[in-house]
């Protein structure tokens, strides 16, 4: 079996090129309740490695390349004040990851209110979620 971060690894490269992104560059944001995995997954994709974090506090960027493709990516986190300032950077992003915690049953409801919200965006009707 593959270990979870190349099989991650291979699926984004498959959504990369279903996009068209492969062999380019482009700008993600990660979005998605606190502690939903945002950060574990960039970092993940970024240096081939699983480590737990802090949640994030502060709105912050990094650069990550997944074969021949360059990101700019924006990992927001999902707190309550930090939702509030997600629609002031999907507007221009080339896609957005949206992360679910899945064992976090008592939170689908928010999660499903927050990923409507992003989808009532109409910059957002071109942008793959």
């Amino acid at each position: 079996a593959l270990p979870i971060s190349m099989f991650l690894v291979k699926w984004f490269k498959g959504v990369l090129g279903a996009l068209g992104l492969y062999q380019k560059s482009g700008d993600l944001v990660f979005l998605g309740l606190d502690n939903a995995g945002k950060t574990t997954l960039l970092h993940v994709l970024k240096e081939d490695t699983y480590t737990q974090t802090d949640s994030t506090i502060q709105p912050h960027s990094e650069e990550l390349t997944i074969g021949n493709v360059r990101f700019n990516t924006f990992d927001l986190g999902g707190h309550e004040v930090a939702r509030k300032i997600w629609k002031n950077y999907v507007g221009a992003v080339n896609g957005i990851i949206f992360m679910i915690d899945t064992t976090d049953h008592e939170r689908f409801e928010l999660t499903k209110m927050e990923l409507n919200k992003l989808l009532e965006i109409p910059d957002l009707n071109e942008t793959p979620i």
